[in-house]
């Protein structure tokens, strides 16, 4: 009988916290301005009272005041934005599961695009990535389940689960005819952080960063020093950074890495209405990796600390970014727990770039826009729309030279095009100078 009180208890603590709110207003003076609010703030709590108490009355089913009570919070919430959320104790578990980094799952990042669950990448090297799950992929199903009116939180839960077993996702793809269905294997999800450490021509670094965890700076600083010592004649005369597929991470590991290629400056700095969520980030002049040539490569699969290394060296003009505009994740969440079971994930400020452009919703737009509408062909197994089957399509050359990939990735190719061009120009430059400096001294002699 126990079980069937609980609803009563729960309307009657909410009706008397209520007419508490009633009571005060009531004998708190107060100015005329916020009397008003208060006596709107009343009036809504009110009729949320009143509804609750219409719908376990009437509706055609018995309904528990915390359910009601959970469904009006998680439509409060998710009515702000798409990364908001309310999390249950099960959703806060997951969360906490999530940062320990190790769990099993399918390898995506994903957010709510339109109000459709949309994929921003998929992570590398994971079941999600071998199984051709494409940037900007709609999931319309995940199993039986269908995602309208999901929230994030809860779409993570049902896509996470025990290694070796299997999940399908209904997805809807830019120009595909028809839904895709994807069997997905789940696995143990570790990233990498760092990967794809080579040289190219014996004299221009390469280097991809999967996303920011913690100590990817560190092994950023490494990788390039292992490209310094496999260079010719140990001269790197040029380094690409690839951000592409990267979907962010750890903000403090985004300013290190920024900062790595930074003498002084600002990095990035957040704005948000409270005060300890106004930050600015800036670089040390610590002399990390010099100012040799640099491109960055990122398309719509770079989120988040991506896009906040991309736009810092942007805006110092200590790179050229390469590829296509970034997904746009320029907001800041922060974890509120209510209690020891549950909490609030709740947007609290914006990334903006040292120059004030805010990344929010609008990215960063390459230097050199090339395009692409499949990702890296490197791995046969992954993909079933290959670059030969989209209209329109960059024929092979007959003379183009595919050195570990290189012919059938058009961003990367351009970006070595651009730190060869970069040496021609810089020996024009110190040319000129040195001959100016010749006019100067026999102008001097005269």
């Amino acid at each position: 009988m126990a079980p069937a009180k609980q609803p009563v208890k729960k309307t009657f603590f909410v009706a008397m916290a209520v007419c508490s709110l009633a009571s005060f207003l009531a004998l708190a003076p107060a100015p005329r301005g916020v009397a008003a609010a208060a006596r709107d703030a009343y009036a809504s709590l009110d009729t949320f009272a009143n509804i609750i108490h219409m719908v376990q009355r009437h509706y055609v089913e018995d309904v528990t005041t915390e359910d009601l009570i959970q469904g009006a919070i998680d439509g409060m919430i998710s009515s702000l934005d798409p990364h908001s959320a309310y999390l249950t104790p099960e959703l806060y578990r997951e969360l906490q599961v999530d940062t320990r980094g190790s769990f099993g799952g399918l390898g995506i990042e994903i957010t709510i695009r339109e109000d459709v669950l949309t994929i921003i990448t998929p992570l590398d090297d994971t079941p999600a990535y071998h199984a051709g799950v494409e940037p900007g992929d709609q999931i319309i199903k995940i199993d039986e389940h269908f995602t309208k009116d999901m929230n994030l939180m809860e779409a993570v839960s049902l896509m996470r689960g025990p290694r070796g077993s299997a999940v399908v996702l209904t997805l809807r793809r830019e120009n595909a005819p028809e839904f895709i269905e994807a069997e997905i294997t789940r696995e143990i999800i570790k990233v990498k952080s760092v990967k794809d450490v080579k040289v190219y021509e014996e004299k221009y670094g390469y280097v991809r960063v999967t996303q920011f965890q913690e100590g990817t700076s560190r092994e950023v600083s490494a990788a390039i020093k292992k490209l310094e010592k496999e260079a010719g004649a140990g001269e790197l005369e040029g380094l690409i950074l690839d951000l592409r597929l990267n979907p962010g991470g750890l903000l403090n590991e985004a300013v290190k890495v920024s900062d790595l290629f930074l003498d002084a400056g600002l990095i990035v700095y957040t704005e948000g209405r409270v005060e300890r969520q106004q930050q600015r980030f800036l670089a040390q002049n610590d002399g990390d990796e010099g100012d040799r040539a640099m491109v960055v490569l990122v398309d719509e699969g770079s989120a988040s600390a991506s896009e906040i290394v991309a736009g810092a060296l942007q805006d110092h003009r200590r790179a050229v970014i390469v590829g296509s505009r970034t997904f746009g994740k320029g907001s800041v969440q922060t974890i509120l727990p209510l209690d020891r079971d549950s909490a609030l994930r709740l947007t609290t400020a914006k990334y903006f770039t040292p120059s004030g452009r805010s990344i929010q919703a609008i990215g960063i737009a390459p230097d050199v826009l090339v395009d692409r509408s499949v990702r890296l062909a490197k791995t046969d197994d992954r993909i079933k729309i290959r670059e030969k089957d989209l209209a329109g399509h960059i024929e092979n050359q007959e003379t183009a030279t595919d050195q570990g990939g290189l012919a059938s990735d058009p961003q990367l190719e351009r970006a070595l095009d651009l730190l060869k061009t970069w040496q021609v120009f810089s020996r024009f430059h110190d040319r000129g100078a040195g001959i100016r400096a010749l006019q100067n001294d026999a102008s001097a002699s005269e």
